[in-house]
């Protein structure tokens, strides 16, 4: 719970009804003690927006919970296309994103400073994305030297994106550029890898990691990944 901001608590607080997967409702059980929670299994994004939609017509007040931030990669965009489909043409309620701690910030200060400068967050799921537009995507932040923060590395069922990730920023990259793998940042049983680009496909990489991938600039400053932004340091 130490990740909401001050501004999700108090809209968990003022709550009726919270929504939300399971599992990150279950970060937060604390803050749930005599509200209706409704929660559901993975995928099942839209049957959760839908029912926040519904509930929220029927006068009460919800809060929809998602991971990291509702605006990236979450259930806000989800929420508004929804919203946009006729099923509430005048919405009869006020609808608030309240912005979160997006993975990508959470990876990046336990890493250093990475995303210093301009970066591409891409996810490698093409569950809802085909791949052919997530490569194209890839081949376009490798060849701009973007930071690339990887989202969705691997799974038991996504194996081999991670490589051909890793292959296709290889073409534009040196092996040896600095990479950083987080897993579960900021929570207990974190654990943080800096690695390069060669090597990272050594390391435990999974759905539950961000990959965070440096430019041409990017170095490693005893523990910590850096990424110039351009200032003159020198004296």
């Amino acid at each position: 719970m130490e990740h909401l901001t001050p501004k999700a608590r108090r809209s968990i607080d003022s709550a009726e009804v919270v929504i939300g997967y399971k599992t990150y409702l279950g970060l937060i059980e604390p803050l749930l003690v005599g509200k209706e929670v409704i929660s559901s299994g993975m995928r099942q994004e839209r049957e959760r927006c839908g029912k926040a939609v519904e509930v929220a017509s029927a006068g009460r007040c919800v809060a929809l919970v998602s991971g990291g931030d509702p605006g990236i990669y979450g259930m806000a965009g989800l929420v508004f296309e929804i919203l946009s489909l006729h099923r509430v043409p005048q919405p009869c309620f006020t609808v608030e994103v309240v912005p979160g701690i997006a993975a990508l910030n959470a990876c990046a200060s336990r890493l250093g400073a990475p995303i210093m400068h301009d970066f591409a967050s891409i996810s490698l799921s093409d569950l809802l994305t085909p791949w052919e537009v997530i490569e194209k995507r890839l081949e376009a932040a490798s060849s701009a030297d973007f930071v690339i923060v990887l989202y969705n590395p691997k799974s038991r069922g996504r194996t081999q994106q991670i490589t051909m990730a890793r292959d296709t920023v290889l073409k534009y990259r040196d092996g040896n550029t600095p990479v950083g793998i987080v897993r579960h940042a900021t929570r207990d049983d974190e654990t943080i890898t800096i690695t390069t680009l060669n090597k990272m496909l050594d390391n435990h990489i999974d759905m539950k990691s961000t990959v965070i991938i440096g430019n041409s600039k990017t170095f490693v400053w005893e523990d910590f990944l850096v990424t110039p932004r351009g200032y003159d340091v020198r004296s």
